[in-house]
């Protein structure tokens, strides 16, 4: 068959392309497309070498893992090659792969192990008589990067093996993976930032970072961890199945990942997938997909490898959470308190599922601080609903017609003249006029945790507020049949409806009240705190800012935005014409006394499962109301942790540690008390 040129010459530039993009990845630490991107290009590349064996060059990227050891690390060679593992990206590939072992083995049936896939730094550790001589990354597979002193330095992993269980082998080399939890990650990041050091874009790249310290005593203060997950060499011990070599290095003092699984058919090994991918969001540690392995040690070896990839094992992925893209445009939003910030406009990608054509860049000093500049090709994450954000811009792939952004010094929507604030990186738009800030106001009002009007969606505002039917928040409850009606596009029940939600809306409770009302650096927590400490509105508008700043979880910041808000003329006028029009507070929560007496005062609890009678948001809202505070992940630092139906790994963990578990009925028995 002849060969189309254009193969040919595609061929040559993924070769060449996915060799630079594995350096900056393995080597430099400093990925310049994602693990998405690469995966898909390299596909791409296999697909093209399969069907044209001759353009299968010695050095193409499908022949070898990760690259080659910096210089400025002295290098060993594996004693049997780290391989890297093929991909699964759906249910299909799976089942593919199973039905693959079994006609290779000749067998009816195959069991499994399957363990989260972590998105750390492999490496190998070789421990001699129970003594570690050397570790090294896995660096192409062949020879890695000695990182023995640096290795040494990490906590959790052992020096000398216990031999408390049994006896150790004369040989055995460990693998797994480095890594930095989340957690860990984000105080890390916090603290570069105080000494005016660059961000690490991912946990992963801050584990390769600082494993690759050419002076050990900067890894130490690193906050690395390990799971080992499997062995190259030993001498002195077999295993039978993978479940019992990782019970093994158990016993030898290594962490081994609680979620892994043995012993399980194809079948429930993607029920587990689907499960690993609902309790992600509330792992302690980035995990990007699932490893399936032949869980018999004597199956994995009839398998065998491929120059790349072991037969028995795979990685299934979990769909993308960062993707690269370009930024097509910086515009500007202005919110309800008149902050402008920034918003990057991105060429619409995928990521995760979910089409993202917008991305936020915070704030002027966030673009200057990661030099983002219209026309650059940028890496984007969105985890879980978060706001998509950019990472980092790729300078390397900048081609010179790339535009730097400055802030306007007038506002977009007014043209008002905007100014900084003291010791705030925020520019605002000063005029309280400003039709962006009242439409982003009155949503925030009617929102489901303010005055809660359901229909006053974001498009039904924006008319009222451009027709001038409405210009403050009194404005909302003067509404009528007629004028609704006179907007485009209402029909009769859907006017009849938002009628009926803000006649609905007009009592409620203090705290949703407060928080309706935006004031600045008061959320939901603040709100409850203030109607707490204070009766009434009229005692809560008389009271002066060190009052408020003496409650127990009320910032400096809260207590001036409070003050100011009620001293203003304009906002006291507002809210005696909301009053007037008919809107009762109610202030609903326990008393002082219950609260400061109940067992739930001062408490962290954590919800998890399915609860039957109380719904999990109200659950939380009487629990925040008792003075509890309501977390969402388990740690040392929580008193109970309340077990719905179907509680996971929460459970477990709160079980290990220790934390008081308590039933729906338990909880519901304890809230009356």
């Amino acid at each position: 068959m002849k060969m189309d040129h254009s193969l040919k010459e595609e061929a040559k530039m993924l070769q060449k392309e996915l060799t630079v993009y594995s350096r900056c990845y393995h080597v430099l630490d400093d990925p310049v497309i994602t693990d998405s991107e690469y995966d898909r290009l390299l596909k791409r590349l296999v697909e093209i070498e399969s069907q044209y064996p001759e353009l299968s060059v010695a050095d193409s990227p499908t022949k070898r893992v990760g690259a080659p050891p910096l210089d400025a690390f002295e290098s060993a060679a594996h004693s049997i090659p780290m391989l890297s593992l093929d991909n699964a990206f759906e249910d299909d590939d799976v089942h593919r792969f199973h039905a693959r072992n079994i006609k290779n083995l000749g067998v009816n049936k195959i069991l499994y192990t399957a363990e989260p896939k972590l998105d750390g730094v492999a490496v190998e550790l070789t421990y001699e008589n129970g003594i570690l001589i050397r570790a090294t990354t896995r660096g192409d597979g062949i020879r890695g990067e000695v990182i023995t002193e640096n290795v040494r330095t990490i906590g959790s992993i052992p020096l000398r093996l216990n031999t408390s269980q049994s006896p150790v082998p004369a040989l055995i080399e460990i693998r797994g993976e480095i890594i930095i939890t989340t957690r860990d990650f984000e105080r890390l990041n916090k603290r570069r930032l105080g000494k005016g050091e660059a961000e690490f874009a991912n946990p992963r790249n801050a584990a390769a970072g600082s494993l690759r310290q050419l002076d050990s005593r900067v890894t130490a203060t690193r906050p690395l961890t390990i799971f080992v997950y499997g062995v190259g060499m030993v001498r002195g011990m077999a295993f039978e199945t993978q479940a019992r070599m990782l019970a093994a290095l158990k016993e030898f003092g290594f962490p081994v990942n609680k979620h892994i699984q043995s012993g399980i058919s194809i079948k429930e090994v993607l029920i587990f997938y689907k499960k690993l991918a609902e309790i992600r969001p509330d792992l302690e540690y980035e995990i990007d997909g699932m490893v399936i392995k032949v869980d018999r040690m004597d199956m994995q070896q009839a398998l065998g490898e491929k120059i790349k990839s072991p037969r028995w094992a795979i990685a299934y992925k979990f769909p993308a959470t960062q993707e690269t893209t370009t930024i097509l445009d910086i515009i500007i939003q202005v919110g309800r308190t008149g902050t402008l910030t920034p918003v990057a406009l991105l060429e619409p990608t995928n990521v995760g599922g979910v089409v993202v054509s917008r991305a936020t860049l915070h704030n002027a000093d966030e673009i200057k601080r990661k030099d983002i500049r219209v026309g650059d090709r940028a890496i984007i994450m969105r985890a879980g609903d978060v706001i998509p954000k950019v990472v980092k811009v790729i300078k390397s792939r900048r081609k010179g017609d790339e535009l730097p952004f400055e802030m306007p010094e007038r506002c977009p929507v007014c043209s008002s003249q905007v100014r900084r604030l003291e010791d705030e990186a925020a520019i605002k738009c000063i005029n309280v006029a400003c039709r962006a800030q009242l439409t982003e106001r009155i949503k925030h009002f009617v929102s489901k945790k303010g005055f809660d009007m359901d229909g006053l969606g974001k498009k039904i505002v924006d008319q009222l507020v451009n027709e001038g039917l409405i210009t403050s928040f009194a404005d909302l409850f003067t509404l009528d049949q007629d004028r609704l009606a006179a907007l485009d596009r209402q029909a009769e029940k859907s006017v009849s409806n938002l009628i009926k939600a803000i006649e609905g809306s007009r009592l409620i409770s203090f705290p949703r009240f407060l928080f309706a009302l935006g004031i600045d650096h008061t959320g939901e927590n603040a709100a409850r705190l203030l109607s707490r400490r204070f009766d009434t509105l009229e005692n809560l508008m008389a009271a002066d800012k060190e009052v408020i700043e003496n409650i127990h979880g009320m910032g400096e910041k809260t207590a001036a935005s409070v003050v100011r808000f009620f001293a203003n003329q304009e906002n006291q006028r507002i809210i005696r014409q909301i009053l007037e029009a008919g809107v009762s507070i109610q202030n609903d929560l326990f008393s002082q006394d219950t609260v400061s007496n109940h067992v739930f005062s001062g408490k962290t609890l954590v919800l998890t499962g399915t609860l039957e009678t109380l719904k999990r948001a109200e659950a939380k809202k009487r629990l925040q109301a008792l003075g509890a505070k309501v977390t969402s992940s388990v740690s040392a630092k929580t008193n109970f942790l309340v077990a719905g139906r179907d509680a996971g790994s929460k459970l477990t963990k709160a079980q290990n540690l220790g934390v008081t578990v308590l039933d729906e009925t338990q909880l519901n028995q304890m809230l009356q008390e």
